[in-house]
């Protein structure tokens, strides 16, 4: 193959009412030789008594191979977010904020 062929882009189309996307705070996984699946859930920990309420706001069936890729790009973006994070809470970097904003209000 030739080393200027034109490279093929994913052209993905979304439903409005889909966009917006769903809220969860709990996950499940499980798993057979050849799947996984993510089973996403809304629940109500405001409950004291008795049975916790939730509902299943998704579940995503996947390959075993795709689920790797999947797990591997995740903790792509985590460590770069992680990242980004330490740096915006370094105490150099608060301390240097706080100070300027003193110093413009002092003058």
């Amino acid at each position: 193959m030739e080393d200027d062929a034109q490279q093929r882009q994913l052209n993905i189309h979304i439903d409005p009412d889909v966009m917006a996307g769903v809220y969860s705070n709990f996950a499940n996984i499980s798993f057979s030789d050849y799947e996984f699946t993510l089973t996403f859930a809304r629940i109500d920990h405001e409950v004291e008594e008795g049975d916790v309420p939730g509902v299943v706001v998704a579940r995503v069936n996947m390959s075993t191979r795709f689920m790797r890729e999947l797990l591997e790009a995740m903790n792509d973006a985590y460590s770069k977010w992680s990242s980004r994070e330490g740096i915006r809470n370094l105490p150099e970097t608060t301390d240097r904020g706080e100070s300027e904003s003193e110093t413009e209000t002092e003058t």
